[in-house]
C-alpha cells in the first residue's frame, strides 16, 4: 500500500511500540474503502474509526 508524505508524517507522530500495528490496521480501513493509497484523508478517517 502506497502512502503520501503527509500521511507517512502524520504516522511518524504515533509512538514507535505502536506504529506497525497502526500502519496495518490503516492500510486494512484503506482496502476496504477500496483506496490504493493512503491520504492524509484516509488517515483521519481511519483514526477517528478506531477513536484514537
Amino acid at each position: 500500500m502506497e502512502w503520501t508524505s503527509e500521511a507517512e508524517a502524520k504516522l511518524k507522530e504515533i509512538p514507535f511500540f505502536v506504529r506497525p500495528a497502526a500502519r496495518k490496521k490503516i492500510e486494512k480501513f484503506a482496502q476496504e474503502l477500496g483506496a490504493t493509497q493512503i491520504t492524509p484523508e484516509i488517515y483521519d478517517q481511519a483514526k477517528q474509526q478506531f477513536g484514537s
